[in-house]
């Protein structure tokens, strides 16, 4: 069984996924990074190719890691938009949606100009808030766990992972 983390970005889950790895002695995959080892910087792929092939390539990246198992699996922020991506993720996996407010995202995000959807608008908090709305439910129907990250350290965060998944989270070597 693999363990998901998703949630919009700036939460934290790349941060509490190599944590829970380091706990669990599992294998952690970043989608966004594989997705840059593969294809090259993120916002060079949505400003030359759209984010319909972005969304294509996170789709091939969930296929390929959903199969395996014994995973943390960090989400890119939109992946869980996509149908297809969550029950491939849900076969093998439970889903931990990280949740943060509007301010703590703010404040996280705010300086970080790499996102492309956020990249350039001049309208960040505007935008950040637009998609929070819009995917927050999302994230709540998909959810095996909902795990509220205000005022919490990564290390927090991740024991309160690894104790919802159990004895089975910790894979013997």
């Amino acid at each position: 069984m693999n363990i998901v983390l998703c949630g919009m970005m700036g939460v934290g889950k790349s941060s509490v996924g190599v944590r829970i790895a380091e706990l669990t002695g599992r294998m952690w995959y970043d989608t966004d990074v594989v997705i840059t080892d593969r294809h090259g910087r993120i916002s060079d792929i949505f400003e030359f190719y759209g984010e319909a092939h972005f969304r294509s390539l996170e789709t091939e990246v969930v296929r390929e890691l959903s199969a395996r198992d014994n995973l943390v699996i960090s989400t890119g922020g939109g992946l869980v938009l996509k149908p297809e991506n969550n029950e491939m993720l849900k076969k093998n996996g439970k889903i931990f949606f990280l949740r943060a407010s509007f301010e703590t995202l703010l404040k996280r995000v705010r300086a970080d100009e790499t996102r492309p959807l956020l990249k350039n608008t001049g309208k960040t908090a505007e935008t950040l808030g637009t998609l929070l709305s819009e995917r927050t439910p999302v994230y709540e129907h998909v959810a095996d766990y909902i795990i509220e990250t205000d005022g919490k350290s990564v290390e927090e965060v991740a024991d309160e992972i690894v104790s919802c998944v159990g004895p089975g989270a910790v894979v013997k070597a």
